[in-house]
């Protein structure tokens, strides 16, 4: 009985060790490893580069005042929609003291003078009409009378212009009344009824009673690294994504290229504006940020493959095409345009070749 259970521990023993040897070697045996491929595709090939910036208005106008004063009245909201000549605001004016005293002295002086001038008036009327005086001393004391009425007047209309800023023969308050200078849409109104505002003239700039802007006409305006802006040039077209559209792009044409660069967080950026062609059924906003895809070359419906297949021989590429079940031939082609991601293929290859992929690029 001894005998049988030593002899079957050293057979289970030899079985284990027999087990081990085969798993080792098994093991230690490599798995052929199998090549994936793929076949050249027709495509189109589109090498850009992008710009940011953003849509505005190609003319954006503020509207400001002629004269001085406080805001009184406000007719439009931003939003709204005006043509040339709509009135936008309504401004009281606040009339300097010291305009305000000397118009009205003028006009106190103007109306003695005049009174005075009436009565020599009246007088030589009558004298004339005698017989007493001659017709030129009568013309004299007519002129004198006309001359003074006229100065009264227009010491009247000044004082008014002051106060007001209107006078009685205008009958337009021009000053007062803010008007639009353009058809377009009004972009913000930044004052509020009750604000003081400040007219244009030579040393100020004056308040912005409003901005309006023909949203009609939109360009894209953006900027360009230097290290691309020589591959461009106006008349290119543009691809415009703007953010706040989803799932739509637009059209646009490159028109201007700064001559001068802007140094922007260590790198010279160059200013570019594209005309956009906007939509029928589409608001554009101004001010929308967007990326401007900058078309540099495209060759349409051409047969490519992509990059990452592509292997070097010193100034050569090529890829390898199976010629039998996992059996591959080094073959050199001629390449043309690349987007980064695919590149043309201008002879070397057929679209029913199969191409392998190399090792550092396959799918595992």
């Amino acid at each position: 009985m001894k005998k049988i259970i030593k002899i079957s521990v050293l057979v289970l023993i030899l079985a284990l060790f027999a087990a081990t040897i085969i798993y080792l070697y098994n093991k230690s045996k490599e798995k052929p490893v199998v090549f994936q491929t793929e076949t050249p595709f027709k495509t189109n090939i589109i090498k850009k580069t992008v710009a940011t910036g953003s849509v505005i208005p190609r003319k954006e106008i503020e509207i400001k005042p002629q004269v001085s004063g406080i805001v009184e009245e406000i007719y439009v909201e931003a939003g709204e929609k005006v043509h040339s000549g709509d009135v936008i605001a309504k401004v009281r004016i606040i009339p300097d003291l010291v305009n305000l005293n000397n118009a009205e002295g003028r006009l106190e002086r103007a109306k003695i003078a005049y009174d005075d001038a009436k009565l020599n008036f009246d007088r030589q009327e009558r004298l004339f009409k005698q017989g007493v005086i001659a017709e030129t001393e009568f013309q004299q004391s007519q002129v004198t009378f006309k001359n003074a009425r006229q100065e009264m007047d227009a010491a009247e209309a000044n004082l008014e212009l002051i106060r007001e800023g209107v006078n009685k023969r205008s009958g337009k308050a021009t000053n007062t009344l803010i008007r639009s200078t353009i058809n377009g849409m009004i972009l913000d109104i930044p004052i509020k009824v009750g604000s003081s505002v400040i007219e244009t003239n030579n040393f100020n700039a004056g308040t912005t009673i409003a901005s309006v802007a023909d949203i009609g006409d939109m360009i894209f305006q953006g900027k360009v690294d230097e290290t691309e802006v020589g591959k461009i040039k106006p008349g290119m077209p543009l691809l415009l994504t703007v953010g706040a559209i989803e799932n739509d792009t637009f059209m646009a044409t490159l028109k201007y290229i700064a001559p001068k660069g802007v140094l922007e967080n260590g790198a010279v950026q160059f200013e570019i504006k594209a005309d956009v062609l906007l939509k029928n059924d589409q608001f554009v906003r101004a001010g929308y940020s967007a990326n401007a895809d900058i078309v540099l070359q495209r060759a349409d419906s051409v047969m490519a493959i992509k990059e990452s297949l592509l292997q070097f021989d010193k100034d050569s590429a090529f890829v390898e095409v199976e010629t039998g079940p996992q059996t591959f031939e080094k073959r050199f082609i001629k390449t043309g345009l690349s987007d980064g991601l695919n590149i043309q293929v201008l002879s070397g290859l057929t679209l029913k070749d199969k191409i392998k992929i190399p090792q550092n690029t396959a799918i595992k």
